[in-house]
């Protein structure tokens, strides 16, 4: 197959073939692969897949764009249009992105309607609105004839971008990434996962129906290693690179782009703590526990794995919480009112093998553990039980290691200094929740614990504005607000002897 078209998808056996978007236009491979729901194991498109040629065109398009091109002179006004003609884009095709999302990821209607592609229509506007009243800064500076000296800052793009998103939040954290670039005049060169590539393909015709420059957005799909996701960390074209998803990807994306000396910026995985103290109220902390263990079948970076409660507290938690996973059993649950699949039969392999490990090593379950059964096409999909756990020891796997699930463990603490020790105890730092009623020691326990986010008595409010990401395995650098800007663009200090 061969040919584009900016505005339409082809079709292939009465499915959608999702295209690759190169330079204002879409084009098409025979190298093809599918796009499977994890529901029900159907095929729901047809995915036509990059190689390094055509990465090698997009780059040069992108460069294109930035140094001969509109876009490279593009005024900040004229960014902030476009980034919000395309969310009102986005807002005129709601429905197209709710099904596409829903196809690719299997997670309730309410959630794709209420959370992802609302967040991605935010993403763009407040970008907009944020290059639109950033400041920049200058200084007087004292000088021995005392004439003195203005020093101010500049930006400019970074030039072209490397964006590789993940699958949990297919559009909302591509927008997240996409709209600073934009807003700060780069180029980008975006891969979607492999698994969830349709919002984005829809993202691309959306771009060209605002009118955003040929070359300025470009989408390629494929794989990692080996393929078109290597060879854009590889690419000597490529200024930046930006990704979401595992710490060992983020490792092999570092190593290829050590010899350019790229700007990264990592937001990797998370084995998130939670700290449940006496003085809780048990059903709010049970709700928001559940909450962040099992919302999007447990595939969030920000998902926690890892519960403490204090002693006098515990057996009435943990029954708690018992109850609320088990209202959430696919099999058991209304329909919309459950969890959904996980991405893929390969994701639940991986982690059914940490189910069965936590029983080997002594866990007891309390809920969960296995697969529901259904009775329809549903049994051919990729869920599993949301699952409870107690009585392993902190150093045991399930305890250590991220699993990406509907799952976690809850243990008992006796003391302030113990659970502390114990949450900071991991590879990862991304973030924490500590749920008590005292003031006081919401305060003191938020600062010592050691993560680049902690909410206390809530989970996953996000202030925009607000720095997000990670330390150790959890990432590198920070997302949100004038830090993406900052990621996004090359400062320039300019001194003037007066």
């Amino acid at each position: 197959m061969s040919g584009h078209s900016p505005t339409q998808m082809r079709h292939l056996d009465g499915l959608p073939v999702l295209g690759n978007f190169i330079d204002g236009h879409f084009e098409y491979t025979d190298d093809l692969f599918p796009d499977i729901s994890p529901v029900d194991g159907r095929v729901v498109a047809h995915v036509a897949q990059a190689d390094a040629a055509m990465v090698d065109r997009a780059v040069r398009a992108a460069r294109h764009a930035l140094e001969a091109g509109a876009w490279g002179r593009s005024t900040v006004a004229e960014r902030v249009a476009a980034l919000r003609a395309i969310a009102g884009g986005i807002e005129a095709r709601f429905e197209e992105f709710v099904a596409a999302e829903i196809a690719d990821t299997g997670k309730d209607i309410h959630h794709t309607r209420t959370i992802d592609i609302p967040r991605g229509i935010a993403n763009f506007r407040f970008f907009a609105d944020l290059i639109t009243t950033m400041g920049s800064e200058s200084y007087h500076t004292d000088t021995a004839d005392g004439m003195g000296a203005l020093n101010y800052v500049t930006r400019r793009p970074v030039g072209v971008v490397g964006v590789i998103a993940p699958w949990n939040l297919p559009l909302l954290l591509l927008s997240w990434k996409l709209a600073p670039a934009l807003a700060c005049g780069n180029a980008v060169l975006a891969k979607p996962s492999e698994e969830t590539p349709y919002t984005a393909t829809l993202l691309a015709q959306v771009m060209a129906d605002a009118g955003v420059p040929p070359g300025v957005f470009n989408l390629l799909h494929g794989f990692g290693a080996g393929s078109v996701g290597e060879a854009i960390t590889r690419h000597p074209g490529i200024d930046a690179i930006t990704f979401t998803g595992e710490s060992a990807t983020g490792t092999a994306i570092m190593h290829a782009a050590a010899p350019g000396v790229k700007p990264l910026s990592f937001e990797l995985g998370g084995k998130n703590g939670a700290i449940v103290f006496a003085d809780a109220d048990v059903d709010e902390a049970a709700d928001g526990i559940a909450r962040s263990a099992f919302s999007n079948c447990g595939q969030v970076c920000l998902a926690t794995e890892r519960v403490y409660v204090e002693r006098p507290l515990f057996s009435r938690f943990v029954q708690a919480l018992r109850l609320r996973a088990e209202a959430l059993s696919p099999a058991r649950a209304a329909p919309g009112s459950g969890i959904g699949p996980l991405i893929s039969q390969a994701h639940r392999a991986k982690v059914l093998g940490y189910y069965d490990r936590a029983v080997r090593d002594g866990a007891e379950v309390v809920c969960g553990g296995g697969v529901p059964r259904f009775g329809d096409a549903r049994d051919s999909g990729a869920f599993v039980e949301p699952t409870v756990w107690t009585g392993l020891p902190d150093d045991a796997a399930c305890v250590r290691e991220e699993i990406f699930g509907p799952v976690c463990h809850v243990a008992p603490f006796d003391t302030e200094d113990e659970v502390l020790g114990r949450v900071n105890d991991s590879p990862y730092g991304l973030a924490a929740v500590v749920w008590t009623n005292d003031l006081r020691r919401a305060h003191r326990v938020a600062g010592r614990i050691e993560t680049g986010i902690v909410w206390v008595n809530t989970w996953f409010l996000r202030d925009l504005r607000t720095p997000f990401g990670g330390i150790r395995l959890s990432g590198i650098g920070r997302e949100g607000g004038m830090r993406s800007l900052d990621f996004y663009s090359e400062t320039t200090n300019i001194c003037i002897k007066l």
